[in-house]
């Protein structure tokens, strides 16, 4: 996130709340829902600001659940624990680990509080492997109208799987249980490979690896692959070596190959194949909430899309095809990642199993008209976006390609009837008011 809270972390939207509410017990975010309500106010959470879309803008009330964080309670026998909702991703891998338990799969990112994150539908890789909202198996939140109100995959099903992904439009989610497994060691390997290489072999890579991932540096035929699988392996130590490669190297350099290709926009392409030269290679050893997490300090903008996995190579051929044409002064690697499909009213993943390809431009770059041609050659596909990432969806779309938003709709109305969590963002997205 940004200096303050007024703007998201990647500085693309920016607001000016008439007031910010940090919470620090359940009591207290029902009395500031309830005010709304009274006061005909609007009300928007905000965890990290890792969205790239208007979704936590308002001018109204933002809550912070930043003062609402931490185990709530652990079930060691189901392996299941329940943590509040502004629980940041780093500190639950944490929290977990010292109970000897883990999250079954996670993003690269671990910044975002974990409402925020199923709320978007956020994922990681690995086609065995749903979204993290399938890990959750309750939750309790607040509903416009102040209500405390929990649903599971046992009871209130069908709220449930409206709540799994919700944009925030349901309530506020103060707590959520996790499935999850005993503390697990991944050992990450990345290799610099041709791209043609990893196309022939995607689904044999995928069959092959707990997680598997990849990169395309635009205008190059390099690949950057990342696969990961548990291991015995004791944990590698830290080194300034690995600090040097991973953080500094990672990070700093790639900054300034990016400022040169900002101001210099002619040089995009060659940035890319500088970029694709200096790709590292190597192997790493560690517990998974350390292993899945990429730290990231060059600010982007970005756009993902969701696929059907049987249209991948036919969809990637042409995303390659319409880059390589040289239209675009871009040089930022694209990100293919797979998914498990799952039964959640608005998940990306819902009735399919996906593969989901994630576009970046460096911030400060104008990314419309690249966006908007990717975006035409996803959606061609029956394509989905990503709920934190940019998009030009209207609420036409959005009925159209999801078969269950009227199901959605209809509990929305019945848990916040007066629109307390509507904001214009999602006025527009989804037609809701």
């Amino acid at each position: 996130m940004g200096d303050k809270l007024s703007e998201n972390w990647a500085q693309n939207v920016e607001w000016t709340p008439a007031e910010i509410a940090y919470p620090s017990t359940e009591l207290e975010i029902q009395e500031i829902v309830l005010r709304a309500a009274n006061d005909r106010k609007k009300l928007r959470v905000i965890g990290a600001g890792h969205s790239f879309t208007a979704l936590c803008e308002t001018d109204s009330i933002l809550m912070s659940l930043d003062s609402y964080q931490g185990l709530i309670s652990v079930d060691h026998d189901r392996c299941q624990a329940t943590v509040r909702g502004g629980t940041r991703l780093k500190l639950l891998g944490e929290l977990l680990f010292q109970e000897g338990m883990a999250m079954e799969n996670l993003g690269d990112i671990d910044v975002q509080s974990i409402a925020g994150t199923i709320s978007t539908g956020t994922h990681g890789t690995g086609k065995s492997f749903g979204t993290i909202s399938t890990q959750v198996v309750a939750l309790k939140f607040v509903n416009g109208k102040g209500e405390l109100v929990s649903c599971s995959v046992t009871e209130e099903t069908d709220l449930f799987r409206a709540a799994q992904v919700s944009l925030g439009l349901l309530g506020i989610i103060i707590e959520v249980t996790l499935q999850c497994v005993p503390v697990y060691t991944l050992l990450l390997q990345n290799h610099k490979e041709s791209l043609d290489a990893v196309l022939s072999t995607v689904d044999t890579r995928n069959d092959e690896n707990r997680n598997f991932e990849y990169y395309w540096l635009p205008y190059t035929k390099t690949a950057w692959t990342k696969a990961t699988n548990i291991t015995t392996e004791k944990p590698d130590r830290t080194s300034f070596l690995n600090y040097w490669t991973e953080f500094v190297l990672e990070n700093y350099s790639f900054k300034v190959l990016c400022e040169i290709a900002r101001l210099f926009p002619s040089q995009n392409q060659r940035i890319s194949r500088i970029v694709a030269m200096s790709v590292p290679t190597g192997r790493k050893v560690n517990y998974s909430h350390k292993i899945y997490v990429t730290q990231r300090l060059v600010k982007f903008t970005e756009m993902e899309y969701n696929i059907p996995a049987e249209a991948y190579q036919e969809v990637w051929k042409e995303v390659v095809r319409t880059i390589n044409r040289g239209r675009f002064d871009v040089h930022f690697p694209i990100e293919n990642r797979w998914v498990k499909g799952d039964d959640i009213f608005l998940s990306p993943a819902s009735g399919r199993d996906s593969a989901y390809i994630a576009c970046h431009v460096y911030q400060g770059k104008d990314f419309r008209d690249y966006f908007h041609t990717l975006e035409e050659i996803f959606r061609s596909f029956g394509g989905r976006p990503h709920w934190g990432k940019m998009n030009t969806l209207t609420a036409d779309d959005v009925r159209e390609i999801y078969p269950e938003f009227s199901r959605f709709e209809r509990i929305r109305q019945l848990h916040d009837p007066d629109g307390v969590f509507i904001n214009p963002y999602v006025e527009m997205l989804l037609g809701v008011s």
